[in-house]
């Protein structure tokens, strides 16, 4: 996703934000695959002749049928604008996880749980369905010449550093942390060589107490070549993370990109008073997309 950081001039290498032609089109389900037991990958498919993948954590908009009609009200694209109908649809953000022009196929990793309006959508789908997808946004990117990577990720963010994980530049070493409810959520990856991947699950005490605290102390960095950090998921599980960040010299935005995907105690559910305050914000031209 993309981040607003500072961004001085440094020595050294930095992050590249790209930018991406922003569009809209219709997708339809090809297969619904039970990938753990809270994570569901929908495959779909359709004309992806405009869609240009640049950045491995690319992030899209997807667009839900109302609750109350059933009806899904896409915007309309002109040019590289779009227009949203208003009131603003009911939509998330998600990453892309695989993107396969050859196939013709999307990959979308959804986390499920009770009350979450992608979650119930994506539990009750069936293949041969549609979804209205928006985007790919700008991202960052990171050059080969950043030689040492750091991975962070939660469950919410795993669809994202799976991929980056899976396209790094060749010669690129890294070490990846990923936060998963327990054992059972551990997903295979293709990883190669230069690559460790450490899964932490948060029924371990320690994990549950300190997150990614134990896992960035231990770590060996370089001194002699540049690095940098990705980090993706729950805001205060963050917060260590960018004062960890900011300790050894980085700079969100340009030499770290750290994202908080969601906010604990805040809920995704679609009650009525969610939906008014929805209607209500984007009334105002607030964009919240959570």
């Amino acid at each position: 996703m993309p981040r607003h950081g500072d961004t001085p001039t440094l020595a050294g290498p930095t992050l590249t934000l790209l930018d991406h032609p922003i569009g809209i089109q219709e997708l339809e389900v090809l297969r619904r695959d039970q990938l753990t037991p809270r994570m569901v990958r929908l495959v779909l498919g359709g004309d992806l002749a405009r869609w240009e993948a640049r950045a491995p954590d690319e992030h899209v908009k997807l667009v839900f049928p109302d609750p109350e009609t059933g009806m899904t009200r896409a915007p309309v694209a002109d040019g590289d604008h779009l227009h949203w109908p208003k009131p603003f649809p009911p939509t998330r953000e998600y990453t892309v996880r695989r993107f396969d022009r050859e196939r013709g196929e999307v990959w979308m990793d959804f986390v499920v749980h009770p009350g979450g309006l992608a979650s119930d959508w994506a539990e009750s789908v069936q293949p041969g369905d549609r979804l209205w997808v928006a985007g790919p946004r700008a991202g960052y990117v990171a050059p080969p010449a950043f030689a040492y990577r750091v991975v962070l990720a939660d469950h919410t963010a795993l669809p994202a550093a799976a991929r980056i994980v899976e396209e790094l530049p060749h010669g690129v070493r890294a070490r990846v942390a990923l936060l998963v409810p327990d054992a059972a959520e551990e997903q295979d990856l293709v990883v190669r060589e230069g690559v460790e991947v450490t899964w932490l699950h948060e029924d371990d005490p320690e994990v549950s107490d300190r997150g990614f605290e134990p896992f960035l102390a231990g770590l060996d960095l370089p001194a002699d070549e540049p690095w940098t950090l990705w980090a993706g998921g729950e805001a205060g599980l963050l917060k260590p993370v960018r004062r960890w960040a900011k300790e050894h010299g980085l700079v969100n935005g340009s030499t770290a990109d750290i994202s908080g995907y969601w906010k604990r105690g805040r809920s995704n559910a679609v009650t009525p008073r969610r939906r008014l305050a929805h209607r209500v914000k984007h009334a105002l031209r607030i964009d919240d997309d959570a």
